[in-house]
């Protein structure tokens, strides 16, 4: 993985702006600390930042190659997990590699396909090509946007780069936040709207999508989207067909020249993960596996089951690690660092982010970062295959709404009166619910996902409409939220890490699943359950789903009361104008009902983390000086 940074003037010279690209680069180099490249034209300049994980010598960025009277100059982010199959291609149709990288296969492929190469690639990305000869600028982002992409189009100029930070570097882009802004932070947070960069003048790359830039002005283009289809394979060869599919996903996202392991929490996701892994390795002499899992000191005596957390992990991660011999490394952390990296954690992801559960990632990356640069994880399996709470329960179905923000009184009762008049909270989240629901695609001659084919809904159709709603919502509006906190907290330590359930040939057969085979034998991801079944022990493949896991200690919503008590009082604190300081106090006293139980995003951001993010907004509108208009 790496670090990109991009711009492309018709009217200024770039070469002359050569200190600008290095210092918008630079703040990139935790994303890369390995090398670095620049490329500069009077057009076009280039900057990046490496992660060496595959062919150290024959990936150097910017990388170059000429056909005829047109040089191609590309920068990239990501892995491409088909590589051989686009080397063997390209090498029957004439074309020398100079290396084993996909970086050179990805660059080779725009060279014989233009922009439709997209389709051909498997993989986590973000890249840009520049065309010197047709003066054109393509720029492309995965289809399920694992990896980030941020772009501002100017006068006559357009400026991208992978995070957020590096396009604050340049002097034509100042910290200002409108009200999109400000309702994208304080009423939708820590998501964020598909395509919304927060800032004035600043947009993010959606995922799935093209941008090509020329003095003929910006298009952007969708290459990828989900397509409804009737589902006609029987349960066996469901279950065989994802059993094949994340064993081939897995197998590929093993490819590595450095060291590489697994994220273990104990549950199915990660488990099967580190099964195959540790499997695959030994069968390739490459010896035990490094698995790594999160705890927090003492959480063992606070740890109270509930309906989002219903077990502790340790017994579990314990289970797998032993069955599968894995090397495993468990890292605790105590509540004061896990409170001061709350800090760190809003300077990685740009943004005011989940809380504890953002800097623990944080906390915890470093450490894996010390054994490791390659990591895999268990994430998005719950939104493809049907894991939340709210895929079940009756409340979160009914609700006309986001299903991860039922209650969302919890964050509003907070908000200073002014705030809540200017943003008209509940008609900006129905606006963007309904634009959510706009988008879902419809089966093919009919107007209504209610109207599938009833065999397939067993007599309810309506409630098989209603799923393939809340898993659109969930894979476009939610799982972003978590790509996004991976994709940050991880590269902000160098770490690579890579989450095989995003595979989009994965994602686009389970989207047509009916849900009576999703939920088989009325489980969460009972058909993936199925599907994993003899690669796991079946206790640790019946388990119930449990959550990232988070504190539990007192002393974490004590010691951020006491902190946010700090910033309230302070009379110089930019969120004051942003919040109900009687209300705020108010449930600040409330020591004996907080946490609520009724989280108000996801399953883990309770009061406790409400606490904790007002303090990252604090420290977000403060450490980047922003400015309101």
């Amino acid at each position: 993985m790496c670090g990109i940074v991009g711009l492309v003037s018709w009217e200024h010279d770039l070469t002359l702006q050569k200190e600008v690209l290095f210092q918008m680069t630079q703040t990139l180099i935790p994303r890369g600390p390995d090398a670095e490249g620049y490329w500069i034209s009077p057009r076009a300049a280039f900057g990046h930042r490496r992660l060496v994980v595959v062919d150290p010598q024959g990936g150097c960025q910017p990388m170059i190659r000429q056909r005829s009277e047109h040089t191609f100059t590309l920068i990239y982010n990501g892995e491409l997990y088909n590589t051989s199959e686009i080397r063997q291609e390209l090498m029957s149709r004439g074309y020398h590699f100079e290396g084993h990288s996909d970086t050179e296969a990805v660059l080779l492929s725009y060279l014989e396909w233009g922009p439709s190469c997209v389709e051909r690639l498997n993989g986590i990305f973000a890249f840009g090509i520049w065309d010197s000869q047709e003066k054109q600028l393509f720029v492309a982002r995965d289809r399920l946007g694992v990896k980030p992409l941020f772009y501002s189009q100017r006068s006559g100029s357009i400026i991208f780069a992978s995070e957020l930070k590096a396009l604050l570097q340049h002097p034509d882009i100042s910290p200002i936040i409108g009200k999109e802004g400000l309702a994208e932070v304080f009423l939708v947070g820590p998501a964020r709207t598909p395509g919304v960069g927060v800032y004035e003048g600043i947009s993010e790359l959606k995922p799935g999508h093209i941008l090509l830039y020329s003095a003929n002005g910006l298009q952007i283009r969708r290459y990828w989207a989900l397509s409804n289809d009737i589902h006609k394979d029987d349960l066996e060869t469901t279950t065989a067909k994802i059993r094949d599919l994340f064993l081939d996903t897995v197998k590929r996202q093993l490819v590595s020249d450095v060291p590489i392991g697994t994220l273990l929490s104990g549950g199915l996701d990660s488990s099967a993960i580190t099964a195959i892994a540790a499997q695959s390795l030994a069968q390739d002499g490459k010896g035990s596996l490094p698995t790594f899992s999160v705890d927090y000191i003492d959480n063992d005596k606070f740890f109270h089951a509930n309906d989002f957390q219903p077990g502790a992990d340790g017994p579990w991660i314990e289970r797998v690690s032993q069955t599968f011999g894995t090397q495993h490394t468990n890292i605790p952390f105590d509540t004061p660092e896990l409170v001061e990296t709350l800090k760190a954690a809003t300077l990685a992801r740009d943004l005011p982010g989940m809380a504890d559960v953002d800097a623990s990632l944080l906390l915890f990356s470093r450490e894996i970062k010390k054994k490791i640069t390659v990591g895999l994880s268990g994430e998005c399996a719950d939104e493809v295959f049907g894991g939340y709470p709210w895929f079940h329960r009756p409340e979160a179905l009914n609700a006309q709404t986001f299903p991860w923000a039922l209650h969302v009184e919890n964050r509003l009762q907070v908000l200073s009166p002014e705030l809540l008049e200017q943003l008209q909270p509940h008609d900006y989240l129905s606006r963007r619910y309904e634009e959510a629901l706009a988008e879902i695609p419809k089966l093919p001659g009919t107007s209504s996902v209610n109207h599938q084919d009833s065999r397939t809904l067993q007599g309810n159709p309506q409630r098989e409409a209603r799923i393939r709603e809340i898993t659109y919502l969930t894979l476009t509006r939610f799982m972003p939220t978590l790509l996004d906190r991976k994709d940050r907290m991880t590269m902000a330590t160098g770490l690579e890490v890579r989450v095989p359930f995003c595979d989009h040939r994965l994602v686009e057969y389970a989207w047509n699943i009916p849900w009576e085979m999703k939920a088989l034998e009325g489980r969460e991801k009972g058909l993936l359950r199925r599907a994993l079944s003899g690669i796991l022990p079946d206790d640790v493949l019946w388990r119930r789903k449990s959550p990232y896991p988070k504190t539990h200690h007192p002393s974490y919503l004590i010691a951020v009361r006491t902190w946010l008590s700090e910033i309230i009082e302070d009379k110089t604190s930019p969120i004051l104008p942003f919040v109900n300081l009687p209300a705020l106090r108010d449930l600040m006293k409330l020591s004996d009902t907080i946490p609520s139980g009724r989280p108000w995003f996801g399953q883990l951001m309770d009061i406790p983390q409400l606490f904790a993010y007002l303090i990252q907004v604090n420290y977000w509108l403060l450490e980047n000086k922003i400015r309101f208009c």
